[in-house]
């Protein structure tokens, strides 16, 4: 797609999903936009919006007057998406669909199953994580070919080069996931990107040639990035090569299921409280009106920093739903002492995350952090990475507008913080976690960590992700990275039977850290056997930590530093025959390995027979029908 007219960068959101667009046809320097987007702003209204809030309202007959869900493209719209399905759902909770992204992750639930609104009455009708996300980007496509396209096929969406932004710790299935609901809303055309990177390309973009000035050689920059669903760790290293500044992505952290909505839920149960001390019990329907009623108080709050407080009401029960309202208010008080204290609680450096005793019968729902504390996340990710911190800080160079004397003795902490999410919207947050940087920084002896200005808590993602849809055609600085963990296949031991005993699992190296999007290789000086023809289970593994590993690497002791993934259980089709034997149900055929990244992000692994006529491809995915 290097010749589309547009580059798009989508940022697919928890809590909101925007678009930004590149026009490289005006013959002009090329400026990122963003898409004013259409929606349904009030039954009966549309009106555009820089955001589309990621939320889906799936009315029951009747409930809306006919015609009130139209939009300028579909008159008969039997739902609605963006600004009404957020404050309308906040009435009929039950009818809502919220944070479609954080189940779209979750490898607890089929995601391919109607499961949302969570917790739903059966007669409510449901949709599935990945219907939900399809029908985000769909709304999308629509609205651009709305507002852009008009008459001019070759300006859909549908045929330029879309960037399409993931957390950095999303797996390999929900990558996979993410593509697959791109596709089915028409988007063929698709590239993912790691988020925290493209808020680190938007920063760039602002500052145009000059961001060299604000960095050096060995600088450090730690991109926290916290928003509704996630919090999302990086660490990009700022080198030189050939007497230019390069950067590279150098870690990545685990996937936390920590931000807006727990933030919310926190607030909430603070305002049920509240309820309690006067004598009034909110039963689980009113809680959730409480819950989305907060949220938009709390972002009420972060847009206008004059509000002391702003009013947050929950219907009644029964016939007097309207007469029977409570009300009570969320202070900025409250607001900042409970997300300061709950979340970016002051810590020491060595600070670990709390991990609650686990109940061995748990109410199924998404797999929330049990410790909401951001700031000993931080601590425990800085920790498990201060060894490349250190070697990078080692080679530090003066030079830029930024300079400073190279360090000693350099501590395993960042220089520099880039904030991102609209969680950071809360400055108070912003200034928390900085103290915090700053003290670890002073103990040790460093020099301050520094805040990265410039970016659009909202948008970032979003224009960053279309800069990069620039800097693939050649414009631009890119910042090196691949795969953000080494990936493993379990293979089990030759070992003889023990009674009692499973057989050792090892673990190959079949993608090493940081492998390029886009490239392959076989996995040199092992042959293994795969069973065919009968159910099997392929254990895959991942690993951030080990970056020494290359391709064909074995670890057999691997528990410490080596996670389990999703595993896959297939049955292979024996194919026809190999070496000129017959294959039957059950055998074991030799292979050879092959993997390969593809250039959407997705692992893929191939077994090869040694004649080269029969191979199997396994998806580092779980997937309905897997493809051999």
């Amino acid at each position: 797609m290097a010749g589309s007219r547009f580059v798009v960068g989508i940022d697919l959101g928890t809590t909101n999903t925007a678009l930004a667009f590149a026009d490289t046809g005006t013959g002009e320097e090329t400026r990122i936009g963003v898409l004013p987007i259409p929606q349904l702003v009030r039954a009966g209204e549309v009106a555009e919006r820089s955001l589309l809030p990621s939320f889906l309202y799936l009315p029951k007959p009747g409930e809306q007057p006919v015609g009130s869900l139209a939009l300028p493209w579909d008159a008969q719209r039997d739902y609605a998406v963006g600004e009404f399905a957020r404050n309308f759902g906040v009435q009929v909770p039950t009818r809502l669909v919220s944070s479609a992204k954080s189940w779209l992750c979750h490898p607890g639930v089929d995601r391919r199953s109607p499961i949302l609104p969570w917790k739903a009455p059966e007669d409510v009708r449901k949709v599935s994580p990945l219907e939900a996300s399809t029908r985000y980007l769909h709304h999308l496509r629509e609205a651009w070919n709305f507002v852009i396209a008009k008459d001019v096929a070759d300006h859909r969406l549908e045929h330029q080069e879309v960037v399409l932004t993931v957390p950095a710790s999303f797996d390999a299935a929900a990558r996979d996931l993410t593509v697959e609901a791109a596709r089915a809303a028409g988007l063929e055309n698709v590239t993912l990107l790691e988020e925290p990177q493209a808020a680190f390309y938007a920063w760039i973009q602002s500052f145009g040639d000059a961001w060299r000035e604000q960095v050096e050689v060995g600088d450090v920059i730690l991109v926290c990035d916290v928003g509704g669903g996630t919090t999302d760790l990086t660490l990009i290293a700022v080198a030189e090569e050939d007497g230019q500044l390069v950067l590279q992505r150098i870690a990545v952290g685990d996937h936390i299921l920590l931000g807006g909505d727990n933030m919310d839920l926190a607030l909430a149960h603070h305002l049920q409280q509240e309820f309690a001390r006067r004598n009034v019990r909110l039963d689980s329907a009113q809680f959730l009106q409480l819950g989305h009623a907060v949220r938009s108080a709390k972002e009420q709050l972060f847009a206008d920093p004059s509000l002391a407080s702003v009013p947050v009401t929950v219907l009644g029960r029964g016939s007097r739903v309207i007469g029977g309202a409570l009300r009570t208010e969320l202070t900025r008080q409250d607001l900042e002492q409970v997300l300061l204290e709950g979340f970016l609680p002051k810590c020491p450096p060595d600070a670990e995350p709390k991990r609650q005793r686990g109940v061995a019968l748990q109410e199924l729902g998404l797999p929330y952090t049990a410790d909401p504390a951001i700031s000993r996340h931080v601590a425990t990710f800085l920790r498990s990475h201060a060894e490349i911190i250190r070697k990078t800080l080692a080679g530090r160079r003066p030079g830029g507008k930024a300079a400073r004397k190279p360090i000693a003795q350099p501590a395993g902490l960042p220089t520099a913080v880039l904030f991102n999410g609209g969680v950071f919207k809360a400055k108070i947050l912003q200034d928390r976690l900085e103290t915090l940087l700053n003290e670890w920084s002073a103990a040790q002896g460093a020099e301050r960590v520094r805040v990265l200005p410039g970016n659009d808590l909202d948008l970032a993602v979003a224009r960053g992700a279309a800069y990069y849809g620039l800097v693939r055609r050649g414009r631009g600085i890119r910042i090196r990275g691949g795969t953000a963990r080494a990936y493993y296949v379990g293979v089990e031991s030759s070992l003889p039977a023990v009674p009692g005993m499973p057989p050792p699992i090892k673990a190959v190296c079949v993608v090493p850290f940081g492998m390029e999007e886009g490239t392959e290789t076989d996995i040199p000086g092992h042959e293994f056997g795969l069973i065919v023809g009968e159910p099997v289970q392929f254990r895959f593994l991942g690993s951030t930590q080990r970056r020494q590993d290359a391709v064909g690497t074995v670890v057999e002791d691997w528990q410490d530093q080596i996670e389990e993934l999703n595993p896959l259980e297939i049955t292979l089709d024996p194919g026809q025959a190999v070496e000129g034997r017959k294959i039957t149900a059950g055998m074991t055929v030799p292979v050879l390995l092959h993997s390969k990244v593809t250039p959407v992000g997705t692992l893929e692994l191939w077994c090869r027979s040694r004649d080269g006529k029969q191979q199997w491809k396994l998806e580092f995915n779980v997937r309905e029908r897997p493809q051999t």
